[in-house]
């Protein structure tokens, strides 16, 4: 395997396990979960517990779990595009990258069922996308539609549902939460698109069609702006037709400002793609926040 080093380690080290597990990408499925929660309308008074674990249960857990099984069936690609990764460096060795991903799944689950009903189906329905993601034979990473479709549901709808009804006692959320959180869950495939452009030429090596790879950079940049603006779009009518036309207001705001920043992303989308991610990206989580405390005017 190219780029692979050689290693006499026969257990990975604690920080080459947190490095595959990935801290930063807990953000946003935890955001997501805050989300959730604050849409439920329930007081953090008296919750915080439950609503740790939730966050726990988001981030550390599902999310990492999705982090190392991806990495462990993307140890070819990685030893092109980031040889220095834990696994292609070897100093994840042997199967390890693989019995961590399965562990974590196995804990993921265990806590999710103490969370109730509809936050464990979230929970399997997560982890089932997450590895459908990753790992053949469905791999659906290799197709950029489908494979960022699975990443936006896991990190921004069903995180989001699940903060919400672990604040319900596990019920399902009602149906303004639901609508939401799959219109921003849409959206943010437009986000994990961003995420592409850096492994392009891996990509077209190993046959993984991510819409940079597939459609170019600068038709990939179009399609991930009008993908993560067009479902705002529907968030501001929605709120609006709510009675919240100040969280709609904001909404906008926060819209117009991704708009101005797209302009400049566009035109030089594989140089500009990771600034897009770091500055307009934030106004585009901002946005889901504001709408949450809309949904919790109107549920409370």
């Amino acid at each position: 395997m190219q780029g692979v080093t050689t290693t006499a380690r026969t257990y990975p080290a604690p920080s080459a396990v947190l490095e595959l597990l990935k801290p930063v990408t807990w953000f946003p499925p935890m955001w997501a979960f805050g989300c959730g929660v604050v849409a439920s309308g329930v007081p953090l008074a008296g919750n915080w517990g439950i609503a740790l674990v939730g966050i726990l249960l988001a981030g550390p857990l599902v999310c990492a779990t999705s982090q190392a099984v991806n990495d462990w069936y993307d140890r070819e690609v990685d030893a092109i595009n980031e040889p220095h990764r834990p696994i292609p460096s070897g100093r994840i060795p042997g199967s390890w990258g693989f019995f961590i991903a399965v562990a974590w799944t196995g804990l993921s689950l265990l806590v999710a069922a103490s969370l109730g009903l509809w936050v464990f189906v979230a929970a399997v329905v997560g982890l089932a996308l997450a590895w459908a993601y990753s790992a053949p034979p469905p791999r659906l990473k290799r197709n950029g539609w489908w494979g960022n479709a699975a990443c936006g549901l896991c990190y921004e709808g069903l995180a989001w549902v699940t903060g919400a009804a672990v604040m319900i006692g596990g019920a399902l959320p009602p149906a303004p939460t639901l609508i939401l959180a799959f219109l921003y869950s849409a959206g943010a495939h437009g986000i994990m698109t961003l995420n592409d452009f850096k492994s392009i030429r891996g990509d077209l090596q190993m046959g993984i069609r991510s819409l940079p790879a597939m459609l170019g950079p600068e038709r990939a940049a179009r399609v991930a702006c009008w993908v993560m603006a067009v479902p705002q779009v529907v968030v501001i009518g929605l709120l609006l037709s709510w009675g919240r036309p100040i969280e709609a207001g904001i909404v906008a705001t926060f819209l117009l400002g991704q708009i101005a920043m797209m302009r400049r992303f566009l035109k030089a989308p594989s140089e500009r793609a990771i600034w897009y991610s770091g500055f307009g990206v934030p106004l585009y989580v901002f946005g889901m926040l504001a709408s949450a405390f809309a949904i919790r005017g109107i549920v409370a």
